[in-house]
């Protein structure tokens, strides 16, 4: 195992775990934003108010790309599991 091959496993997993991640971390950040500028024009300060907005729009994003982020995993995981045998050095 080289130093290269190392380098290029973290970037790959660095990369699946961003583009996994995004998608929820986008819309959260989107429904935030918008109850955030909603409380600044209504003057409501009330940090729960964000809460139940984020949990419904991360969940919806787990229906809906959930089974492709699962794709992902299995085809990033069976790729790692694939490539072990050719680590070992006789």
């Amino acid at each position: 195992m080289t130093e290269a091959y190392v380098l290029t496993l973290a970037q790959n997993a660095i990369t699946m775990m961003v583009v996994l991640a995004g998608p929820a971390l986008i819309i959260s950040l989107i429904i935030g934003s918008l109850i955030s500028l909603v409380q600044a024009a209504t003057q409501i300060n009330e940090v729960t108010m964000t809460f139940v907005p984020k949990i419904i729009g991360i969940g919806l994003i787990l229906v809906f790309l959930g089974s492709w982020m699962l794709q992902q995993m299995l085809v990033f995981t069976a790729n790692l599991f694939n490539s072990l045998p050719s680590l070992v050095v006789p």
